[in-house]
Protein backbone atom coordinates (compact mmCIF):
# COMPACT_ATOMS: atom_id res chain seq x y z
CA UNK A 1 0.00 0.00 0.00
CA UNK A 2 1.04 3.71 -0.85
CA UNK A 3 0.11 6.52 0.76
CA UNK A 4 1.14 10.54 0.40
CA UNK A 5 1.31 13.22 3.06
CA UNK A 6 0.75 16.83 2.00
CA UNK A 7 2.83 19.70 4.24
CA UNK A 8 1.58 22.99 3.85
CA UNK A 9 3.15 25.27 6.83
CA UNK A 10 6.40 25.81 5.41
CA UNK A 11 7.86 25.14 9.11
CA UNK A 12 9.48 21.54 8.63
CA UNK A 13 9.31 19.97 11.98
CA UNK A 14 9.58 16.54 13.21
CA UNK A 15 5.78 15.37 14.62
CA UNK A 16 3.98 12.36 15.36
CA UNK A 17 1.42 11.26 11.76
CA UNK A 18 -0.95 9.19 12.09
CA UNK A 19 -3.73 7.27 9.86
CA UNK A 20 -6.40 4.65 10.15
CA UNK A 21 -7.04 1.11 7.68
CA UNK A 22 -10.32 0.53 6.46
CA UNK A 23 -11.41 -3.25 6.00
CA UNK A 24 -10.07 -3.17 2.55
CA UNK A 25 -6.60 -1.94 3.13
CA UNK A 26 -6.37 -4.27 6.42
CA UNK A 27 -7.19 -7.03 3.46
CA UNK A 28 -3.71 -5.41 1.94
CA UNK A 29 -1.61 -5.13 5.12
CA UNK A 30 -1.82 -7.90 7.59
CA UNK A 31 -1.33 -5.96 11.19
CA UNK A 32 -1.03 -8.87 12.54
CA UNK A 33 2.32 -9.79 10.85
CA UNK A 34 5.21 -8.15 10.65
CA UNK A 35 5.46 -5.33 8.11
CA UNK A 36 7.73 -2.32 7.47
CA UNK A 37 7.57 1.30 6.78
CA UNK A 38 9.31 3.11 3.70
CA UNK A 39 9.78 7.05 2.88
CA UNK A 40 10.05 7.40 -0.61
CA UNK A 41 12.52 9.82 -1.96
CA UNK A 42 13.37 9.40 -5.17
CA UNK A 43 15.10 6.41 -6.14
CA UNK A 44 15.95 6.33 -2.28
CA UNK A 45 13.70 4.49 0.23
CA UNK A 46 14.25 4.87 3.90
CA UNK A 47 12.56 2.80 6.33
CA UNK A 48 10.86 4.32 9.38
CA UNK A 49 10.10 3.30 12.83
CA UNK A 50 6.09 2.87 13.48
CA UNK A 51 4.10 1.72 15.86
CA UNK A 52 0.23 0.36 15.99
CA UNK A 53 -2.11 2.08 18.41
CA UNK A 54 -4.65 -1.08 18.76
CA UNK A 55 -6.65 0.99 21.01
CA UNK A 56 -7.72 3.80 18.60
CA UNK A 57 -6.83 1.36 15.29
CA UNK A 58 -3.98 3.79 14.00
CA UNK A 59 -0.74 3.44 12.72
CA UNK A 60 1.91 6.18 14.08
CA UNK A 61 5.14 7.39 12.51
CA UNK A 62 7.04 10.33 12.38
CA UNK A 63 7.93 11.00 8.74
CA UNK A 64 11.36 12.54 8.16
CA UNK A 65 11.13 16.03 6.97
CA UNK A 66 13.37 18.23 4.85
CA UNK A 67 12.93 21.12 2.57
CA UNK A 68 10.08 19.64 0.25
CA UNK A 69 9.18 22.51 -1.64
CA UNK A 70 6.45 20.88 -3.01
CA UNK A 71 5.06 19.64 0.09
CA UNK A 72 4.33 16.18 -0.72
CA UNK A 73 5.99 13.17 1.24
CA UNK A 74 5.50 9.72 -0.45
CA UNK A 75 5.57 6.53 1.29
CA UNK A 76 4.99 2.86 1.25
CA UNK A 77 3.64 -0.04 3.83
CA UNK A 78 4.04 -3.47 2.89
CA UNK A 79 4.73 -6.90 4.72
CA UNK A 80 7.88 -8.06 5.86
CA UNK A 81 10.71 -7.58 8.43
CA UNK A 82 12.09 -4.78 10.13
CA UNK A 83 16.16 -3.89 9.39
CA UNK A 84 15.81 -1.04 11.87
CA UNK A 85 17.39 -1.92 15.46
CA UNK A 86 15.29 -0.43 18.86
CA UNK A 87 17.43 0.51 21.13
CA UNK A 88 16.47 3.97 19.77
CA UNK A 89 12.58 2.82 20.57
CA UNK A 90 10.41 4.37 24.08
CA UNK A 91 10.52 2.73 27.05
CA UNK A 92 8.61 2.47 29.94
CA UNK A 93 9.19 0.94 33.65
CA UNK A 94 7.85 1.49 37.46
CA UNK A 95 10.12 2.20 39.96
CA UNK A 96 9.79 3.43 43.27
CA UNK A 97 6.40 3.90 43.31
CA UNK A 98 6.69 5.81 39.90
CA UNK A 99 5.96 5.00 36.45
CA UNK A 100 8.69 5.94 34.34
CA UNK A 101 8.89 7.50 30.45
CA UNK A 102 11.82 7.68 28.54
CA UNK A 103 13.85 7.24 25.56
CA UNK A 104 17.53 6.37 24.47
CA UNK A 105 17.86 4.68 28.26
CA UNK A 106 17.22 7.97 29.80
CA UNK A 107 14.27 8.83 32.04
CA UNK A 108 12.08 11.37 30.62
CA UNK A 109 8.32 12.10 32.42
CA UNK A 110 7.86 10.10 35.67
CA UNK A 111 4.30 9.77 37.05
CA UNK A 112 3.90 9.04 40.55
CA UNK A 113 1.14 6.25 41.50
CA UNK A 114 2.43 5.42 45.28
CA UNK A 115 1.44 7.79 47.54
CA UNK A 116 4.02 10.70 48.48
CA UNK A 117 3.99 12.37 52.10
CA UNK A 118 5.09 15.66 52.57
CA UNK A 119 8.31 16.61 54.09
CA UNK A 120 9.07 15.16 58.28
CA UNK A 121 7.08 17.91 60.51
CA UNK A 122 4.45 19.01 57.76
CA UNK A 123 0.70 18.37 58.09
CA UNK A 124 0.41 14.84 56.16
CA UNK A 125 -2.81 16.12 54.76
CA UNK A 126 -0.59 17.11 51.63
CA UNK A 127 -0.01 13.77 51.11
CA UNK A 128 -0.31 13.00 46.98
CA UNK A 129 -0.57 10.25 44.69
CA UNK A 130 -1.45 10.64 40.79
CA UNK A 131 0.93 13.89 39.45
CA UNK A 132 3.68 13.78 37.26
CA UNK A 133 7.28 14.50 37.89
CA UNK A 134 9.72 15.06 37.53
CA UNK A 135 10.53 16.29 33.80
CA UNK A 136 13.57 16.42 32.89
CA UNK A 137 15.05 17.64 29.73
CA UNK A 138 17.17 15.65 27.08
CA UNK A 139 20.02 16.97 28.60
CA UNK A 140 19.01 16.39 32.22
CA UNK A 141 17.89 19.15 33.43
CA UNK A 142 14.45 18.84 36.23
CA UNK A 143 11.94 21.05 35.12
CA UNK A 144 9.06 20.49 38.06
CA UNK A 145 8.98 21.17 41.48
CA UNK A 146 7.29 19.14 44.51
CA UNK A 147 5.85 20.43 47.56
CA UNK A 148 7.46 23.70 47.44
CA UNK A 149 7.43 25.29 51.07
CA UNK A 150 5.50 28.21 49.49
CA UNK A 151 2.79 25.72 48.47
CA UNK A 152 3.12 22.26 49.73
CA UNK A 153 0.25 21.39 48.02
CA UNK A 154 1.90 21.81 44.36
CA UNK A 155 3.19 18.57 42.86
CA UNK A 156 4.86 19.37 39.03
CA UNK A 157 2.31 18.66 36.59
CA UNK A 158 -1.51 18.21 37.76
CA UNK A 159 -5.15 19.07 37.26
CA UNK A 160 -7.21 19.08 40.18
CA UNK A 161 -10.53 21.90 40.45
CA UNK A 162 -10.37 24.55 42.86
CA UNK A 163 -13.82 26.16 43.42
CA UNK A 164 -16.25 23.75 42.76
CA UNK A 165 -19.62 22.91 44.07
CA UNK A 166 -21.25 19.52 45.21
CA UNK A 167 -25.00 19.71 46.39
CA UNK A 168 -24.20 23.28 46.95
CA UNK A 169 -21.50 22.84 49.04
CA UNK A 170 -17.93 24.35 48.32
CA UNK A 171 -15.34 21.65 47.46
CA UNK A 172 -11.73 22.20 46.95
CA UNK A 173 -9.49 19.65 45.49
CA UNK A 174 -6.47 21.57 44.83
CA UNK A 175 -5.85 23.35 48.10
CA UNK A 176 -5.06 19.70 50.24
CA UNK A 177 -4.32 22.20 53.19
CA UNK A 178 -8.39 22.46 53.85
CA UNK A 179 -8.95 19.39 53.92
CA UNK A 180 -11.82 19.39 51.47
CA UNK A 181 -10.71 16.84 48.70
CA UNK A 182 -8.07 15.48 46.77
CA UNK A 183 -6.94 13.64 43.27
CA UNK A 184 -5.54 9.95 43.79
CA UNK A 185 -4.48 7.25 41.84
CA UNK A 186 -6.72 4.26 41.29
CA UNK A 187 -5.05 2.19 38.87
CA UNK A 188 -3.36 2.06 35.18
CA UNK A 189 -5.87 1.10 32.35
CA UNK A 190 -2.97 0.85 29.77
CA UNK A 191 0.92 0.96 29.65
CA UNK A 192 2.90 0.47 26.39
CA UNK A 193 5.79 1.00 24.60
CA UNK A 194 7.35 0.71 21.48
CA UNK A 195 9.57 2.31 18.43
CA UNK A 196 7.45 5.62 18.59
CA UNK A 197 5.79 6.30 22.16
CA UNK A 198 5.26 5.46 25.48
CA UNK A 199 1.93 5.69 26.71
CA UNK A 200 -0.19 5.04 30.31
CA UNK A 201 -3.42 5.37 30.51
CA UNK A 202 -4.17 6.36 34.69
CA UNK A 203 -7.63 6.07 36.15
CA UNK A 204 -7.34 8.54 38.58
CA UNK A 205 -10.10 9.85 41.45
CA UNK A 206 -11.22 13.07 42.40
CA UNK A 207 -12.50 13.03 45.91
CA UNK A 208 -14.96 15.19 47.93
CA UNK A 209 -13.99 14.76 51.60
CA UNK A 210 -16.74 17.27 52.80
CA UNK A 211 -19.74 16.98 52.03
CA UNK A 212 -20.84 12.99 52.93
CA UNK A 213 -20.15 11.59 56.36
CA UNK A 214 -18.05 8.86 54.41
CA UNK A 215 -15.58 10.22 51.55
CA UNK A 216 -17.38 10.20 47.87
CA UNK A 217 -15.81 9.90 44.13
CA UNK A 218 -17.37 13.57 42.76
CA UNK A 219 -14.91 13.03 39.66
CA UNK A 220 -13.66 9.56 37.74
CA UNK A 221 -10.58 10.96 35.36
CA UNK A 222 -8.71 8.89 32.86
CA UNK A 223 -5.22 10.33 32.62
CA UNK A 224 -3.60 9.42 29.26
CA UNK A 225 0.40 10.60 29.16
CA UNK A 226 1.95 9.56 25.80
CA UNK A 227 6.17 10.49 25.18
CA UNK A 228 7.09 10.60 21.57
CA UNK A 229 10.96 11.21 20.33
CA UNK A 230 11.13 13.49 17.95
CA UNK A 231 14.91 12.04 17.02
CA UNK A 232 16.45 14.80 17.90
CA UNK A 233 18.90 15.60 20.89
CA UNK A 234 17.37 18.69 22.17
CA UNK A 235 13.82 18.02 21.92
CA UNK A 236 11.10 15.47 23.07
CA UNK A 237 7.22 15.90 22.98
CA UNK A 238 4.63 14.60 25.47
CA UNK A 239 0.78 14.64 25.19
CA UNK A 240 -1.69 15.22 28.00
CA UNK A 241 -5.03 14.18 27.86
CA UNK A 242 -7.57 14.06 30.37
CA UNK A 243 -11.27 12.36 30.44
CA UNK A 244 -13.71 12.68 32.95
CA UNK A 245 -17.08 12.65 34.13
CA UNK A 246 -19.04 12.26 37.40
CA UNK A 247 -21.35 9.83 39.21
CA UNK A 248 -22.49 12.28 41.09
CA UNK A 249 -26.99 12.45 40.47
CA UNK A 250 -26.88 16.59 40.68
CA UNK A 251 -23.27 16.79 38.93
CA UNK A 252 -20.67 19.13 39.90
CA UNK A 253 -19.98 22.85 38.89
CA UNK A 254 -16.57 24.35 38.57
CA UNK A 255 -16.97 27.83 39.73
CA UNK A 256 -15.15 30.45 37.37
CA UNK A 257 -11.39 30.83 39.32
CA UNK A 258 -8.13 31.74 38.37
CA UNK A 259 -6.78 27.95 39.49
CA UNK A 260 -7.98 24.99 38.98
CA UNK A 261 -8.59 22.08 36.04
CA UNK A 262 -6.84 22.10 33.04
CA UNK A 263 -2.99 21.75 33.20
CA UNK A 264 -1.02 23.31 35.68
CA UNK A 265 2.79 22.94 36.41
CA UNK A 266 5.37 24.55 39.11
CA UNK A 267 8.76 24.85 37.60
CA UNK A 268 11.65 23.88 39.12
CA UNK A 269 13.25 26.94 41.80
CA UNK A 270 16.40 27.82 40.10
CA UNK A 271 13.75 29.92 37.59
CA UNK A 272 13.33 33.39 39.06
CA UNK A 273 12.26 37.07 37.70
CA UNK A 274 15.75 37.38 36.26
CA UNK A 275 16.30 34.10 34.05
CA UNK A 276 12.40 33.03 33.24
CA UNK A 277 10.79 34.55 30.54
CA UNK A 278 7.30 34.09 28.60
CA UNK A 279 6.23 33.71 25.02
CA UNK A 280 2.46 33.70 23.94
CA UNK A 281 1.15 32.84 20.88
CA UNK A 282 -0.71 36.36 20.93
CA UNK A 283 2.45 38.05 21.99
CA UNK A 284 2.13 38.71 25.36
CA UNK A 285 5.57 38.29 27.83
CA UNK A 286 5.58 37.46 31.64
CA UNK A 287 4.48 40.67 32.46
CA UNK A 288 0.79 40.96 30.07
CA UNK A 289 0.13 37.34 29.84
CA UNK A 290 -1.39 36.47 33.13
CA UNK A 291 -5.31 36.30 32.61
CA UNK A 292 -5.36 36.57 28.66
CA UNK A 293 -6.21 33.75 26.25
CA UNK A 294 -3.56 31.27 24.18
CA UNK A 295 -3.15 28.85 21.19
CA UNK A 296 0.23 28.03 22.44
CA UNK A 297 2.83 29.31 25.28
CA UNK A 298 6.83 29.21 25.74
CA UNK A 299 8.30 29.08 28.69
CA UNK A 300 12.00 28.95 29.08
CA UNK A 301 14.78 29.64 31.63
CA UNK A 302 18.41 29.21 32.55
CA UNK A 303 19.55 25.98 32.47
CA UNK A 304 21.31 24.61 35.92
CA UNK A 305 24.99 25.19 34.51
CA UNK A 306 23.99 28.59 33.66
CA UNK A 307 25.25 28.25 30.05
CA UNK A 308 22.20 27.95 28.36
CA UNK A 309 18.20 27.37 28.26
CA UNK A 310 15.54 24.79 28.26
CA UNK A 311 11.75 25.15 28.94
CA UNK A 312 8.59 23.38 27.91
CA UNK A 313 6.54 24.74 24.66
CA UNK A 314 1.99 24.56 26.36
CA UNK A 315 -0.02 23.87 23.15
CA UNK A 316 -3.99 24.02 23.97
CA UNK A 317 -6.36 21.71 21.89
CA UNK A 318 -8.88 23.86 19.24
CA UNK A 319 -11.36 21.63 20.91
CA UNK A 320 -11.19 22.28 24.15
CA UNK A 321 -13.67 24.15 26.32
CA UNK A 322 -13.05 28.61 25.71
CA UNK A 323 -9.83 27.36 23.34
CA UNK A 324 -7.99 29.55 22.74
CA UNK A 325 -7.56 28.48 26.64
CA UNK A 326 -7.04 31.25 29.35
CA UNK A 327 -3.59 31.11 31.38
CA UNK A 328 -2.58 31.62 34.65
CA UNK A 329 1.09 32.88 34.97
CA UNK A 330 2.68 33.97 37.94
CA UNK A 331 3.33 37.87 37.95
CA UNK A 332 6.63 38.40 37.85
CA UNK A 333 6.85 40.01 41.65
CA UNK A 334 5.61 36.33 43.32
CA UNK A 335 6.62 34.82 46.14
CA UNK A 336 7.42 37.59 47.87
CA UNK A 337 9.42 39.58 45.32
CA UNK A 338 11.55 35.87 43.99
CA UNK A 339 9.04 35.81 40.84
CA UNK A 340 9.21 31.97 40.76
CA UNK A 341 7.51 30.13 37.78
CA UNK A 342 3.94 28.64 37.79
CA UNK A 343 1.92 27.95 34.63
CA UNK A 344 -1.19 26.67 33.85
CA UNK A 345 -3.82 26.39 30.87
CA UNK A 346 -7.24 27.38 33.10
CA UNK A 347 -10.78 26.50 31.52
CA UNK A 348 -12.48 28.09 34.06
CA UNK A 349 -11.12 31.21 34.70
CA UNK A 350 -13.28 33.20 33.30
CA UNK A 351 -16.27 31.00 33.25
CA UNK A 352 -18.00 28.11 35.23
CA UNK A 353 -18.80 24.93 34.20
CA UNK A 354 -21.38 22.27 34.72
CA UNK A 355 -20.20 19.10 34.77
CA UNK A 356 -23.54 17.57 33.92
CA UNK A 357 -24.21 13.42 35.33
CA UNK A 358 -24.08 10.38 32.62
CA UNK A 359 -21.65 12.70 30.24
CA UNK A 360 -17.92 12.42 29.48
CA UNK A 361 -15.74 15.79 29.15
CA UNK A 362 -12.40 15.93 28.04
CA UNK A 363 -9.07 18.35 27.63
CA UNK A 364 -6.61 17.65 25.40
CA UNK A 365 -2.58 19.46 25.56
CA UNK A 366 0.65 18.67 24.08
CA UNK A 367 4.20 20.11 25.01
CA UNK A 368 7.61 20.41 23.39
CA UNK A 369 10.40 20.00 26.39
CA UNK A 370 13.49 21.13 24.86
CA UNK A 371 17.04 21.97 25.73
CA UNK A 372 18.29 25.42 23.97
CA UNK A 373 15.78 27.44 22.35
CA UNK A 374 12.50 27.30 20.65
CA UNK A 375 10.86 30.22 18.35
CA UNK A 376 8.08 31.53 17.76
CA UNK A 377 7.37 30.34 14.55
CA UNK A 378 7.91 26.58 15.55
CA UNK A 379 5.17 27.24 18.07
CA UNK A 380 3.16 27.82 15.65
CA UNK A 381 4.05 24.59 13.61
CA UNK A 382 4.16 22.58 16.11
CA UNK A 383 0.63 24.12 17.30
CA UNK A 384 -0.88 23.42 13.92
CA UNK A 385 0.00 19.66 13.39
CA UNK A 386 -1.79 19.28 16.88
CA UNK A 387 -4.70 21.01 15.98
CA UNK A 388 -5.07 19.36 12.50
CA UNK A 389 -3.61 16.26 11.59
CA UNK A 390 -1.71 16.68 7.87
CA UNK A 391 -4.00 15.64 4.76
CA UNK A 392 -3.08 11.89 3.80
CA UNK A 393 -4.04 9.77 0.61
CA UNK A 394 -3.68 6.42 0.56
CA UNK A 395 -3.24 4.92 -3.01
CA UNK A 396 -4.42 1.05 -2.84
CA UNK A 397 -2.43 -0.93 -5.41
Amino acid sequence: MRFTLVEGDGVFLTRPVSFGLTGAQKAQIDIEKAMVLFQEDGKESIELPFQVDRQQHKIWFLPVMGNNNEGLLNFRLENGLSSLKSENGISEKKKNGSLQLGFQNKPAVSYRYEMTYPPKGVDSIFKKSGYIHPIITPKGDTLTRIQPEDHYHHYGLWGPWTHTQVDGERVDFWNLGEGMGTVLFKEFKNVESGDVYASFTAAQEHIDLKTKKEPQVALNEDLQVRLWNLNRPDRYMLDYKSEFGTPLKNGILFEAYRYGGGLGLRFNERWKADNCTVLTSEGNDRLTADGTNARWCIVSGASSDGKGTNGILFMSHPNNRKHPEPMRIWPIDANGGRGDMFFEFCPIRHEGWKIEPGQKYELNYRMVVFDGALKAEEAEAYWQSFAQQPNIDIINN
